[in-house]
């Protein structure tokens, strides 16, 4: 079990033994957004790992709840990644960055793009440029967003992207995050920082939650245990797959810290495709829920003009060649695992929202 007794650590790390993946030359680590889903799961990962941790987060979508059961064993700064100083100062004196801090979920991209765009650039050129200035390694996290609409599958990390119209803001969201990799890979090239990327595939699991992150594991999971209607967007007929929290940080880590990772970019995320009414039907069952399904158009939820891909699937080869790392995790296994979290957790999740 976990640190906070929900299984955070322990069963989503399943494959995972203390001790196996300790990386000495990396002893002070910052996790940048290390209060939200992902950072809080990775947090957890390094303390195990015996590392120092340090954490900075602005609470935007993070919550200070992911972190309480820490009680004083990390240091944490609530605070801006476009606060430069602030960012400097904290970089200063680590071994390791592991940069998670974006702006994040759809909704939020589609309401507030502009933000988005400077949270995304800005913050990470500010990050970027503190790791240059004290000779700090860096994990940058990107996401499948940034291959667009892309029509070759499996997508593989060099493959061409594919990205919608301009004025479609949902699109601003996987420029940005494309635009994060080319600062990552300039920087490497023209002043030296050591650096490598992951992205991230649909990543689930503990401590994900509805508000914020645009999660449709998160918004499905409050429905069915509800009994509410549940609501997918489109047909349903799109596909996803869906990867584990506890595969996700593993491979986060061992991209973040191989010196076989050094200046590549990496996909991180389950490679068995699943289509969201099906998901839709797992999570009632891992529930025991009677909801009920229905559908609503993209118009609907978004406004005019939003796009969809239809498909999003990992070629996982290279991390599996370069990194030793597979996915462990069934969506079998790990939807249990996640709706039973969610509901231990339900009253601080509604005082959350």
């Amino acid at each position: 079990m976990g640190r906070d007794g929900a299984g955070i650590v322990g069963e989503p790390t399943a494959s995972l033994k203390a001790g196996t993946l300790t990386t000495v030359d990396f002893v002070r680590i910052l996790v940048t957004g290390g209060a939200g889903f992902i950072g809080s799961n990775l947090v957890d990962l390094l303390l195990t790992e015996g590392h120092e941790v340090k954490v900075i987060d602005d609470l935007s979508t993070g919550r200070r709840s992911n972190l309480a059961h820490l009680d004083g064993s990390i240091e944490f700064h609530e605070g801006s990644i476009l606060d430069t100083d602030l960012v400097s100062q904290i970089v200063e004196g680590t071994d390791l960055v592991f940069h998670l801090a974006a702006a994040v979920g759809v909704r939020n991209i589609v309401e507030a793009p502009l933000k988005s765009i400077r949270t995304n650039v800005d913050g990470t050129e500010s990050v970027l440029e503190a790791c240059v200035r004290h000779d700090t390694r860096v994990l940058l996290a990107s996401t499948s967003e940034i291959y667009g609409k892309a029509a070759k599958f499996p997508m593989s990390e060099d493959d061409d992207r594919v990205i919608g119209p301009t004025h479609i803001s949902r699109w601003s969201y996987s420029t940005s995050k494309a635009l994060d990799e080319h600062l990552a890979f300039a920087y490497a090239a023209e002043r030296g920082l050591r650096m490598s990327i992951v992205r991230y595939f649909n990543t689930y699991g503990p401590r994900l939650h509805a508000n914020g992150y645009g999660s449709v594991v998160a918004s499905m999971t409050s429905q069915a245990l509800a009994n509410a209607p549940i609501v997918i967007h489109g047909d349903g007929n799109q596909t996803r797959c869906f990867g584990f929290v506890g595969d996700t940080i593993r491979g986060t880590y061992l991209a973040g810290t191989l010196d076989g990772a050094l200046g590549q970019a990496f996909n991180i995320g389950a490679s068995t495709e699943i289509s969201i009414n099906e998901l839709a039907a797992r999570i009632c069952r891992a529930a025991g829920s009677s909801s009920e399904i229905s559908h609503i158009s993209y118009d609907e939820a978004y406004g005019p003009g939003f796009e969809d891909p239809k498909r999003r699937v990992p070629d996982v080869t290279k991390a599996a060649e370069k990194l030793g790392w597979t996915p462990q995790v069934s969506l079998d296994d790990g939807l249990p695992i996640t709706v039973n979290w969610w509901r231990d957790n339900n009253d601080q999740l509604a005082a959350t929202r």
